[in-house]
């Protein structure tokens, strides 16, 4: 177990080693435990957690208020709309005054090509450990709570399962590249071999992708892109689809709209999920597009463990803050 988390930031995926992903998790099962046995498990009392939000949630919100609560500490909601950070307020004051209030800063501002900068910034001001909540670049939380949930499914040895991360279409906004770029970055640490699917238009961040490469040559595992989601689909033991926005491609969102709706085929559906293995998981972050982005066969079915996956959003981000914020 490794024990010097106290006072780290996690902004990043690989902010963090695989050593301490592993202390990150171990935690996160004992406070699981602990709440389903109704032991307490105050370990921040008198600690204060600052959300700031420039984007809205609802899982993100609740979990982190949640999981403060019953870490014994209080997590204060900040609304960037409403607050002087829309009329003024700095990255740079953010991080010299709310990190003196606060034992700990989360942000979640997931503005293209900004919100990680951002938050990167307040880091650079901050006393206290600044924690990503999501951005434009990555979205670490839910990247734990996904490995979490892929390891009480499949076993701690995953090596040699294959984990699809697929584009899939979705009617409504353009959503950040991060799910799938923090999944391509921390799974091939944990033994799967991921395939990437999305349409070609539909590309990550080259520079997340080659460090995806480097990750999966690391540790040995596999890594391919494809462009076709049936291809994809084939054998895989993790199906991991969700909608993301053009941005390699165009920024701009009546662009990304008309690319977007050009795919409106690539679903999950009954069909597709029968091309992956028997006893194959079906994952999604929520809020999902019910009927355009995945059947609701699908996501209600027996392959399905979204509801898991969001829960394990709660333990893994307790885990975190508690190592953290200690």
């Amino acid at each position: 177990m490794m024990t010097n988390l106290r006072g780290r930031d996690l902004i990043g995926d690989l902010d963090f080693s695989k050593e301490e992903v592993e202390t990150v998790l171990d935690v996160a099962w004992d406070l699981k435990r602990k709440r389903a046995t109704g032991q307490s498990h105050a370990y921040l009392r008198d600690k204060t957690l600052g959300m700031l939000f420039f984007f809205s949630s609802t899982r993100t919100r609740c979990s982190f208020e949640a999981g403060m609560a019953q870490l014994g500490g209080h997590a204060a909601f900040i609304e960037s709309r409403t607050t002087q950070v829309s009329h003024g307020d700095t990255a740079r004051e953010i991080g010299e005054i709310l990190g003196r209030y606060f034992d700990g800063l989360a942000i979640r501002q997931c503005d293209w090509d900004y919100g990680n900068r951002y938050i990167n910034w307040v880091a650079e001001a901050s006393r206290s450990p600044v924690l990503n909540m999501q951005c434009d670049v990555y979205h670490p939380f839910q990247c734990l709570a996904d490995l979490m949930t892929i390891i009480e499914k499949k076993g701690r040895d995953l090596r040699g399962k294959k984990m699809l991360v697929s584009w899939a279409y979705a009617s409504s906004y353009l959503k950040p590249l991060s799910v799938p770029q923090s999944l391509i970055l921390q799974m091939p640490r944990f033994g799967l071999d991921v395939t990437l699917a999305y349409p070609e238009e539909f590309a990550l961040m080259p520079d997340i992708v080659d460090e995806a490469r480097a990750q999966a040559r690391k540790h040995r595992t596999g890594f391919e892109i494809v462009h076709d989601m049936d291809e994809a689909f084939q054998d895989a033991d993790v199906v991991y689809a969700k909608s993301w926005g053009p941005m390699m491609t165009s920024a701009d969102p009546d662009e990304g709209k008309r690319l977007q709706d050009q795919y409106q085929n690539w679903i999950t559906d009954e069909r597709r999920m029968g091309l992956a293995r028997e006893d194959a998981i079906y994952m999604h972050p929520l809020p999902a597009d019910r009927d355009v982005e995945v059947a609701s066969a699908v996501m209600d079915g027996p392959n399905s463990v979204v509801f898991d996956q969001a829960e394990n959003r709660l333990h893994a981000q307790k885990g975190v803050m508690a190592l953290t914020m200690c």
